[in-house]
């Protein structure tokens, strides 16, 4: 057991002065990600077609039913849940159940009727921004609607209803607090799966891998020592984006180091299984390449990272679930935004470690055959 682990630290060794020799691979892995979050920082938005939502009705009378409807009515919003007691909000929106939950406090329609402003309360999620932000307008211009029907047909002038909106985990919505703790999981996957596509392919191209096969290397020692350089590359850059996010943005991290580097860990077992593959049938580097930027484009779209899961299609919805950076995505705002645990991020832990053995296990198989 001890020799394959030296033989293991070895062959990581070698992998990693490979790696860093370059000099222009030294600038590639290091200089990027710390100008992707700069850019992806000020500049991202997103795009919002669907929201899910939960009410609390206190009054239920038929005013607050023709609120409720003009909202349902909009095309945007879907109603999930009426609620019935307030403790039942924090469930709904912790859970991800829902965007935003509207609450619609007691005697709705008789300040209505009486000439005096309605208060609703719109309480969104903050973890997702631009999507809580967005929602929260687009209540704005139901009630907006709602103010001049409701003035026309019973006189009045002024406001029928004012909206006080408050957001969870991100007081101010700001787009880059959702962005920024994302690209901590999203450039591991660019840099894990790059790296360990041409692993491989590199021992072949430089005519070094038949003397890899005649080493006294195990295919597993050999597949486990390409891999740890590449994790570890993938997670030192994971760092940087981290540091920016605290030191540069100044966006407050709730959460706990070990979950998030615990959650980074599974995600990039994942992600090297993913890109062993991608190596294992590869014949050139660059074939490596092109493989590699096939699979990172789709895993980026159906993510959630730039477009909500819920205005997707259902089709493409379930194609999600084999995504890894999907779990990965949510596990890091979870974490570094809500300050999530062990036992909060366990649904994004699991589905990762299931992609990471099928992941693993084929690139396994795949690689001893081509050894054959």
């Amino acid at each position: 057991m001890l020799a394959a682990l030296y033989r293991i630290l070895a062959l990581a060794r070698k992998e990693l002065l490979a790696v860093l020799k370059d000099r222009r691979s030294r600038f590639s892995l290091l200089l990027p990600p710390i100008l992707q979050c700069l850019v992806f920082g000020y500049a991202a938005t997103y795009d919002l077609t669907s929201v899910p939502y939960a009410v609390l009705d206190q009054s239920r009378d038929p005013a607050s039913h023709d609120l409720l409807a003009a909202i349902d009515g909009s095309g945007v919003f879907h109603r999930v849940a009426n609620l019935d007691r307030a403790a039942d909000i924090a469930t709904y929106i912790n859970e991800q159940r829902v965007v935003l939950v509207i609450q619609i406090g007691q005697d709705f329609e008789r300040q209505l009727a009486s000439g005096k402003s309605a208060e609703i309360q719109v309480i969104a999620d903050g973890r997702n921004s631009n999507t809580a932000g967005t929602a929260t307008s687009y209540v704005g211009a139901v009630v907006g609607t709602f103010n001049a029907s409701w003035r026309a047909a019973h006189g009045g002038s002024g406001p029928a209803i004012s909206v006080t909106s408050r957001a969870w985990y991100n007081p101010n919505l700001e787009t880059r607090w959702a962005f920024i703790p994302s690209l901590i999981v999203t450039l591991t996957l660019n840099q894990g799966l790059l790296l360990t596509a041409m692993s491989v392919v590199r021992e072949r191209e430089d005519g070094t891998f038949d003397q890899l096969l005649v080493a006294p290397f195990r295919p597993v020692e050999i597949m486990i020592g390409k891999t740890l350089p590449s994790m570890l590359v993938a997670i030192v850059q994971a760092t940087n984006a981290l540091l920016v996010a605290e030191l540069w943005f100044r966006i407050p991290f709730a959460g706990s180091f070990v979950t998030l580097y615990v959650g980074i860990v599974v995600f990039l077992l994942a992600t090297v299984g993913i890109g062993l593959f991608v190596s294992s049938v590869s014949a050139t580097m660059q074939q490596a390449m092109i493989y590699s930027m096939v699979a990172i484009m789709p895993f980026s779209l159906l993510s959630g990272l730039t477009t909500p899961l819920s205005s997707m299609p259902r089709s493409l919805q379930y194609l999600t679930l084999i995504n890894p950076l999907r779990y990965a995505i949510d596990l890091a705002r979870r974490v570094y935004l809500e300050g999530a645990g062990f036992g909060v991020i366990v649904s994004d832990l699991w589905p990762m470690a299931l992609i990471a053995t099928v992941t693993l296990s084929a690139a396994t198989w795949m690689f001893r055959r081509r050894v054959q």
